[in-house]
């Protein structure tokens, strides 16, 4: 797929919007062009894209600027060199979304209370309409929950474990949600949560019986064990809150 060029033509090279400038409609059409394809489609040299559009080389490269920040292509050069149609995920929003959630002073406390209802949702989803796949991912995922102790090692299996479930509801809102949620809330408090070697050790133990309950196809039971989850969190942060506030 990769190396198949795709024939489909830009359709609003001569359609310009009031106030668009000339790098912006391409910029579209370009968008366009890499919709229509399937992530990774060849879709073209630059020669082969500059005499698609019609525009001049300094006009596509602004425009192809504007295209790959938004994810959706990819410029690669060497002997297979040339324009690629990309998609971005949800990591790539995570990115803007936490810039702003950290000018407005949000902490973990913040995201818990929105995530929560969300993760509880996804959870129950995920027991239900789990796939021989899905399932396989998670046993192999749990597999290596004994294994990782320290608190980066927990903070990398809440975030993985919580991508997995989220990917396994099929909702791609639930998957936005949950990245802000633990990308952001757990990188920003994630070793203060699991410095105590109890705490890893429940942690663990939730995680297991999470996704457990999951692979069992025991949507009630994992709801029950994603709330008891968010409830732990939720203690410990009121309690290493307080903790500050004392040493204030």
């Amino acid at each position: 797929m990769a190396n198949k060029q795709i024939s489909v033509m830009a359709t609003s090279s001569d359609l310009r919007r009031p106030g668009e400038t000339l790098a912006s409609r391409t910029a579209r059409d370009l968008a366009n062009l890499s919709l229509a394809a399937d992530p990774g489609t060849y879709l073209g040299a630059e020669d082969d894209l500059l005499a698609r559009f019609g525009v001049s080389r300094p006009t596509l490269r602004q425009a192809a600027k504007l295209v790959e920040r938004d994810r959706l292509i990819s410029i690669r050069r060497g002997a297979q060199g040339g324009y690629y149609a990309e998609r971005p995920d949800a990591r790539d929003a995570i990115q803007s979304l936490a810039r702003f959630l950290r000018m407005k002073g949000a902490h973990l406390g913040h995201v818990i209370q929105v995530t929560r209802p969300v993760s509880e949702e996804a959870a129950v989803a995920a027991a239900r309409f789990r796939s021989v796949a899905d399932v396989e991912a998670l046993q192999a995922f749990v597999a290596t929950i004994d294994d990782r102790d320290t608190p980066r090692e927990l903070i990398v299996a809440e975030v993985e474990m919580a991508r997995l479930i989220s990917g396994m509801s099929g909702n791609p809102v639930v998957e936005l949600i949950l990245e802000i949620g633990y990308s952001f809330g757990l990188d920003e408090r994630g070793s203060d949560l699991y410095a105590d070697p109890d705490r890893r050790e429940r942690t663990r133990a939730m995680q297991r019986s999470l996704c457990t309950a999951i692979i069992d196809g025991a949507a009630d039971i994992a709801r029950l064990m994603m709330r008891r989850r968010s409830d732990q969190f939720d203690a410990w942060l009121h309690l290493t809150g307080a903790a500050k506030k004392d040493q204030a």
